[in-house]
């Protein structure tokens, strides 16, 4: 089996098991159509309770990794370790509430993958900047203010095009580049390093690498794009090929809520 084709999916002490019951359920389910390894990435668990967890797993094929981590670095700090591990490969990062949804899924994200390229499963154009509301609380005014300040210094309004990073497809040379020297301290920094001013997005678009989503029925789509693409928030929203809490939840809205969700996400009215 190719090793050069990996695939990373990270559970952590903070996820439910069902989580992990779903992963494992689906990736049994939907045939990958490539040759690849995947890497189950154990985050801040005791070696008892891997043990414990690895009878879950007794039904797939899979390379264990204990995150030596002891502090929650969150995803991306597992990530970069993983990216240390096998380096100069290009590895799919999948987190914990992700999983495939259609067959020959990673054939189709690895079909547009090249050198200078990048593949989402999903992205958006949304801003971290619309999500502060103030409530009517008078006396929330002031902390209403100085979110809306630090998210305007640290967000770009919209649109503001970014690849979600629940999933992504990117070598580990690239991505090393990006994250050593990032400080993972809380959520907020997670978010931008998502979507922030100086994301990943920013940091491989000014390194001239493309980025890409690609939907089910294996369509790449540019930035301008992306929305066409039906993997998030558009329509039905039935064309993703890996699937996240956000893009389950957004199935579940009726149709005034889906309505503002898409406003939200890409500016559309329909």
């Amino acid at each position: 089996m190719s090793t050069n084709n990996i695939v990373c999916y990270h559970y952590t002490s903070f996820d439910k098991k069902k989580s992990l019951t779903n992963f494992v359920k689906n990736y049994k389910k939907y045939k990958s159509g490539l040759n690849h390894q995947l890497v189950i990435c154990f985050k801040l668990f005791s070696i008892n309770e891997v043990i414990k967890l690895k009878k879950k797993l007794i039904s797939i094929n899979y390379v264990e990794f204990i995150d030596p981590g002891k502090a929650n670095d969150w995803d991306f700090g597992s990530y970069k370790r993983v990216s240390n591990l096998f380096f100069d490969k290009d590895i799919l990062f999948l987190n914990s509430h992700s999983y495939p949804t259609c067959h020959n899924w990673l054939k189709k994200l690895f079909l547009f993958k090249k050198k200078n390229t990048v593949i989402a499963p999903t992205a958006s154009y949304e801003s971290m900047v619309d999500s502060i509301k103030l409530k009517n609380k008078f006396h929330k005014i002031f902390r209403f203010l100085i979110r809306k300040y630090y998210f305007l210094k640290n967000f770009d309004k919209f649109p503001n095009p970014h690849m979600r990073t629940s999933s992504f497809l990117i070598n580990s040379k690239i991505f090393l580049n990006f994250i050593k020297n990032k400080k993972l301290r809380n959520k907020e920094d997670t978010l931008k390093i998502e979507s922030g001013k100086n994301s990943l997005t920013k940091y491989l678009k000014k390194k001239k690498i493309k980025i890409f989503v690609v939907n089910s029925d294996g369509d790449k789509f540019d930035e301008y794009n992306w929305k066409f693409s039906e993997t998030y928030c558009y329509k039905k929203n039935n064309k993703s090929i890996i699937s996240d809490q956000h893009t389950r939840k957004y199935l579940k809205l009726n149709n005034n809520m889906k309505y503002l969700i898409r406003l939200k996400v890409w500016g559309l009215k329909s």
